[in-house]
């Protein structure tokens, strides 16, 4: 795990010593070394960068920039490939040989041999630039989940990229200005990290599974291609019990390559199923090690989860460690977190994990492996019941339905009314989509045999005005300038991805996949970023055993009621595949907390009194009605949501970033 900054440039006056600035401000991501190397291609000045957190292999034959024996191929590369020496093996017997016992070395000398096909073999987490000098290309790539960070700038002159936002910011001169869509998706849905998109006009964030390929050749040709996207075609050949054992094998096995470390490991527990599984898992698979593991606790709120800590804790013998926090520590370091983040982040829980990893650093664990991923690929959360119910729907299997409806509002104590809402909602657009699709043909009949000024159809607009009716998100007063085409830059930000069209009867796993490459407007992709940037700002590696290739292959193959039952219980095959090593008392909850934490006390009282001045030269928001609208949230004059500290963050984000931001005053 390190961090990675680079540049391309036509102009090289100070390219250097910008990418060294750069590359220091990650020291907190590799503190164990710096690395920088420089090229030259044809008017093109080239810079590669390195901050180094070593895992495996501590020598100094890890020091990256790394190149190729022959000194053709140059990488720089964030991440761990946990099978890294199954693949080396692989490589020997390919006639390779090697000077270190890195991944690095490992990863390099893959891509030379099997070129991008090599990224499917991998089991890890990264992100790597790779330039080749004779056929004058660089790579760019992400791995398939998302897990770790790449940010990029790009013109035809100019090509930058980092590890984190921040650091780009010192590579580029000009002061950056905000992506209107993506603050006002931010702020009204807390929908972030979506796709590409960050909250600054310019800066993309590498797609999860994609990679780029530069052509030095051209002013700076940028071609984006994606390595890895899932089927969710159904294996109907496997029974429950069969994925149930296959589960296992899979799960057992990440587990164990994810403690591949040459540095102490411990484990994040919440003392829900997915943080117990991996934790009780570490156990089964090695009977005497020490397990670290941190927690954070909200003592006396509805969202305590210390007595199923407790439970794990004391079945495998760890070595817990609890950390418990109060709105003034929050107050104290919400700079410091909103910094390390890079970017706004949509709840308090954010900090709670933040404080974890602090607890892991002053304990001496480098390695923390977390449960990232597993509602994504399990169904979990509440199960995705509007979309599991749509299956059933595409079936005519409504007796099933309605008794899934029942069971599954019973199980976790909510109304069925929304999933309910959801599917004639669903209905009522396909049946206007297809009216309009009628008219529209009727139309055309009509304007072949008389003058149709454009336009000017009453009934084909009159169609789509009930449809933008029907669709239509209420545009809110905090909005000023051009606030129905704000509206409709945001909608298209979210929906962008979403042209492909369900499979009937595979509506639930076609939302995990969604979900898992970083399409969703609520899917991983946020998630990943909190726990990176949480965990490298103390110099920690977090590790997500979930998120493997294999298994999410797996898993999106099978029967969708394998994933979430008939009777509406989540994680279904998960939950049988852990008994024996998970107690029956963490596998048979049914309710879902993680690092929550006391959300409305924390937020109630921070000081909102900035908000109006901060946010008064952001020409697209009214920073009269956000403040109000969130005064009215804290004193309970309206009902208590997120939104409020989401307004808050934001407001401190631009205070921070002030330097970098260019203001657009009214």
């Amino acid at each position: 795990m390190c961090g990675i900054v680079g540049a391309i440039d036509s102009n090289p006056n100070g390219l250097i010593e910008k990418v060294t600035r750069a590359n220091n401000s990650l020291s907190h991501r590799g503190p164990d070394g710096k690395g920088i190397k420089s090229f030259n291609h044809e008017g093109k000045s080239i810079v590669f960068a390195h901050s180094r957190l070593s895992i495996i292999d501590l020598s100094d034959l890890g020091y990256q920039p790394m190149s190729s024996e022959d000194g053709r191929y140059w990488i720089t590369y964030n991440g761990e490939v946990y099978n890294y020496k199954e693949i080396r093996d692989e490589l020997i017997d390919l006639g390779y040989s090697f000077k270190s016992d890195t991944d690095t070395e490992v990863l390099l000398n893959s891509w030379i041999e099997w070129g991008s096909n090599c990224l499917a073999k991998l089991t890890g987490m990264f992100a790597f630039v790779i330039y080749d000098l004779d056929k004058r290309r660089i790579y760019c790539v992400r791995d398939a989940f998302g897990i770790k960070p790449f940010y990029y700038f790009a013109t035809q002159e100019r090509f930058y990229f980092s590890s984190e936002v921040p650091s780009l910011f010192l590579l580029i001169d000009e002061k950056k200005k905000l992506n209107p869509a993506s603050v006002v998706n931010y702020l009204l849905r807390s929908s972030y990290d979506v796709a590409e998109y960050t909250l600054t006009k310019g800066i993309n964030a590498l797609k999860p599974g994609c990679f780029l390929t530069i052509n030095l050749d051209n002013e700076l040709e940028l071609k984006e291609e994606r390595w890895w996207k899932p089927s969710i075609e159904e294996n109907r050949n496997i029974s429950f019990n069969d994925a149930v054992a296959k589960l296992r094998e899979l799960f057992l096995e990440s587990v164990k390559l994810h403690m591949r470390s040459d540095v102490p490991i411990g484990a994040a527990l919440s003392g829900g199923i997915d943080s117990s599984a991996i934790v009780c898992a570490m156990r089964y698979l090695e009977p005497n090690i020490p397990i670290h593991t941190f927690s954070y606790i909200a003592s006396n709120s509805s969202v305590d989860e210390e007595k199923w800590v407790d439970i794990v804790n004391n079945h495998v013998g760890a070595i817990p460690h609890k950390i418990q926090l109060s709105y003034k520590d929050l107050a104290d370091e919400i700079d410091d977190l909103i910094i390390a983040q890079g970017e706004p982040f949509g709840s308090t829980s954010i900090y709670a994990q933040y404080r974890v990893f602090k607890s892991a650093k002053e304990n001496g664990i480098t390695v923390i492996l977390e449960g990232q991923g597993a509602d994504e690929m399990l169904a979990g959360y509440f199960g995705y019941p509007e979309h599991a119910s749509m299956s059933y729907f595409d079936k005519g299997a409504f007796l099933r339905l309605f008794k899934f409806l029942h069971s599954w509002s019973k199980l976790h104590n909510q109304s069925s009314k929304p999933i309910v809402k959801y599917i004639f909602s669903y209905s009522i657009s396909i049946l206007l989509k297809g009216i309009s699709k009628n008219v529209k043909r009727f139309s055309r009949l009509i304007s072949s045999n008389h003058e149709v000024e454009p336009g000017k159809n009453s009934l084909t607009n009159g169609i789509r005005g009930l449809i933008n009716k029907f669709y239509k998100t209420a545009t809110p007063v905090w909005l000023v300038a051009d606030a129905d085409q704000l509206m409709k830059e945001a909608n298209d930000q979210i929906n962008k991805e979403d042209e492909e069209i369900p499979i009937k009867g595979r509506r639930l796993v076609y939302e995990l996949r969604r979900s898992l490459v970083g399409h969703h407007r609520a899917g991983i992709n946020s998630l990943l970023r909190h726990g990176d940037r949480n965990a490298m700002k103390w110099s920690v590696e977090g590790r997500v055993p979930f998120l493997t290739i294999e298994m999410a292959e797996f898993l999106l193959s099978l029967p969708e009621d394998y994933l979430l039952s008939k009777d509406g219980l989540t994680k279904n095959v998960f939950r049988q595949a852990m008994r024996g090593i998970v107690p029956d008392e963490i596998l048979d909850r049914t309710d879902k907390i993680g690092f929550a934490t006391p959300e409305q006390e924390w937020t109630s009282n921070m000081n909102v009194d900035e908000i109006e001045r901060v946010i008064s030269y952001v020409d697209f928001l009214n920073e009269i009605e956000l403040q109000n609208e969130v005064k009215e949230t804290l004193n309970g004059s309206r009902p208590f949501s997120w939104f409020a500290w989401r307004v808050i963050n934001f407001s401190r984000w631009l205070e921070v970033n002030k330097t970098h931001i260019e203001p657009n005053v009214r």
